[in-house]
């Protein structure tokens, strides 16, 4: 008789959050990174939204016209390339090269609004917290 395979611990699952292949304090850091990561990506729209509405034009119009534009393009391509359930999932470099351009435009952002000490610790953290999520996810 055939028994039911179970998943294995180690595989990764795109049904299952990265943490589960780990356990006690291990499993708490990778929790926290994921965490962290989603603050690093709603900050990275906030940043490009706030840059966009402090642009020099006429007409406020303009601007929120250009920030929704920004942060929609950012969430789209985030969702279809960069997320963990992307839609359109790419190889690693793929991946890394999305979060680049992306977390690029939030620090870029924070550079733009002359905030560039804000800009370079956004720019290490979010490189640190990619740089973790990249290695927890790798297959076993």
């Amino acid at each position: 008789m055939n028994e039911p395979k179970q998943p294995s611990a180690v595989s990764p699952s795109p049904d299952r959050p990265e943490w589960d292949r780990y356990s006690g304090v291990l499993r708490i850091f990778v929790m926290c990174n994921a965490l962290l990561a989603f603050a690093l990506e709603l900050a990275m729209l906030v940043f490009v939204a706030w840059w966009a509405l402090e642009l020099d034009l006429e007409g406020w119009w303009a601007r929120l016209l250009i920030a929704l534009v920004a942060v929609g393009a950012l969430v789209v391509l985030w969702g279809a390339f960069a997320s963990p359930k992307a839609r359109l999932p790419l190889p690693v470099w793929g991946t890394l090269a999305v979060k680049a351009v992306a977390f690029g435009a939030g620090t870029l952002a924070l550079w733009g609004l002359g905030l560039p000490a804000a800009a370079i610790a956004f720019a290490v953290v979010a490189i640190a917290n990619t740089a973790v999520a990249t290695y927890v996810r790798r297959p076993r």
